[in-house]
């Protein structure tokens, strides 16, 4: 069963086609990967998809909800990590865990309860009431994950979520995932360049490029069609080696966008 379909996904700013009649689905409870070059329609898509942008034509459906037409309920299905932090540095763990509860509409006695099982399970119960200043870039995103989370969403969202991130800090943060996802049925949607990560967590790949899906299937399918010896290779195969610079209408957008979330 499709807990995302999109369907002849078309943005367009101005002249410029950033993604152009893509069409593809993730499974309730997968983790699935989004990958591509930057400037390939990769931001764009996922703005559309979490409500950040509207399509110039095209379906979206998320967990049997259209976000264009009743963007309110689309939000409440699912969370998001941004690439870049997004939390308020200077208040503490449970204040902004406390505050998205509230902009979410979590009744009270949950909301408590459900921020204390969330910051136990990113371990940082025990810095719970410490200001998000004094935390670690990898603290942090535990942080934003479990702000992600505190909605019960059933699609997480992740935008580059172990960028800038040490090893050691990166497996760790996708154990967490991992058991999310097989625990609560979590479907986990999320974009990385780290290839051997998407590789490793990935059931199912979608690769864009240029503003299309150029191909899609398992790590393991997608290795063998083309011939390498892993989904770097394939990836690599499949988009060209050729250096891409960032789109205007990806990062930059999704940074000015977040802002816009901030106050809805």
């Amino acid at each position: 069963m499709a807990i995302i379909q999109a369907r002849g996904l078309t943005r367009k700013f101005g002249s410029i086609e950033a993604v152009s009649n893509v069409d593809f689905e993730v499974t309730k409870g997968e983790i699935f990967a989004f990958l591509g070059p930057n400037g390939a329609g990769k931001s764009t898509t996922i703005r559309m998809l979490t409500t950040l942008l509207r399509p110039t034509s095209g379906n979206i459906i998320i967990n049997g909800i259209d976000p264009v037409a009743d963007p309110s309920a689309a939000r409440h299905s699912f969370g998001i990590v941004f690439q870049d932090p997004s939390l308020d540095d200077e208040l503490t763990a449970r204040e902004n865990l406390e505050l998205h509860g509230v902009l979410y509409g979590v009744p009270r006695t949950l909301r408590r309860e459900r921020i204390t099982q969330l910051l136990t399970f990113v371990e940082l119960g025990e810095r719970a009431d410490d200001v998000v200043k004094s935390f670690s870039g990898g603290m942090k995103r535990r942080l934003e994950i479990a702000r992600g989370l505190l909605h019960h969403p059933a699609v997480l969202f992740l935008d580059e979520p172990t960028l800038g991130l040490d090893p050691q800090t990166r497996n760790h943060l996708w154990s967490y995932l991992e058991r999310l996802n097989q625990t609560e049925g979590m479907t986990v949607f999320f974009t990385t360049h780290y290839l051997e990560e998407a590789q490793k967590m990935a059931r199912t790949v979608a690769i864009i490029d240029q503003g299309r899906i150029v191909a899609r299937g398992s790590p393991a399918e997608l290795i063998q069609r083309t011939g390498t010896a892993s989904l770097e290779e394939a990836y690599l195969k499949l988009t060209g080696s050729a250096l891409r610079e960032e789109s205007g209408g990806g990062i930059q957008g999704l940074r000015q966008n977040r802002r816009l979330w901030a106050r809805r």
